[in-house]
C-alpha cells in the first residue's frame, strides 16, 4: 500500500509560495532525489498547472533542472480538479468520488505519493488519508499568503527533523 506524504516549503510564519523563496542548490538536489524515489504524485489543479514547467525543456536549464526534469517526467501524476482540466503527458485526470479514488489509489500501488497543494492537502486531511507531513521550514517571514495547512491543524506526532543545507529545517509528522 502506498504512503500519502504532503510536503512543501514553509515559511517561518506558516505560508507557502513558489515565488518568494528559492530552495538552495542542496535543498533542490534533496528534492531532486526525493522525485526519482516517489510512486507517484497528486495534483491540484493549480500546483499540476505550475508543474508543468517541468514537461518542457529550457535551454537556461542548468544540470540539476534537467535532472529534476527527468524524475518528475516519469512518474505518474494524479490531477484533482472540478474543472476537468487537459492534463500532460504521464497524468490522470481523477474523477468521481475522491475519497475512493484516493484509497483505490493507495491500495493499488506501493511506496510514496507526493501530494501537492495546500487546498488538496486540506481535502485529503479531513478525510484521513495523508499518512505524513513534511515540512521544509525556511528563515523567511511572508506576512501572508497561502497556509500551510489551509484548515484547521489536524493532531500531529513530531517522528524526526533534520537540517538540509545551511538554513532549512526539515519537520516530519504523522497524525497523534
Amino acid at each position: 500500500m502506498a504512503k500519502l506524504v504532503f510536503g512543501m516549503n514553509q515559511s517561518l510564519d506558516g505560508y507557502v509560495d513558489h515565488m518568494a523563496f528559492a530552495p538552495s542548490a542542496t535543498l533542490f538536489r534533496h528534492f531532486i532525489e526525493e522525485a526519482r524515489g516517489q510512486s507517484g504524485s497528486i495534483y491540484g489543479r493549480t500546483i499540476y498547472e505550475i508543474m508543468r514547467y517541468w514537461d518542457d525543456d529550457h535551454t537556461e536549464w542548468d544540470a540539476a533542472q534537467r535532472e529534476f526534469a527527468v524524475a518528475w517526467r516519469r512518474q505518474q501524476k494524479w490531477v484533482v480538479s472540478r474543472t476537468s482540466p487537459v492534463v500532460g503527458p504521464n497524468a490522470t485526470l481523477i474523477e468521481g468520488d475522491l475519497a475512493s479514488s484516493i484509497r483505490r489509489l493507495k491500495a493499488e500501488n506501493k511506496g510514496e505519493i507526493e501530494v501537492a497543494g495546500p487546498n488538496l492537502a486540506k481535502t485529503l486531511t479531513e478525510l484521513g488519508l495523508i499518512d505524513e507531513y513534511r515540512i521544509y521550514l525556511h528563515p523567511v517571514a511572508l506576512g501572508r499568503g497561502t497556509p500551510y495547512f489551509a484548515g484547521p491543524r489536524p493532531p500531529l506526532r513530531l517522528v524526526s527533523h533534520d537540517r538540509i543545507g545551511e538554513d532549512v529545517i526539515r519537520l516530519v509528522y504523522v497524525s497523534a
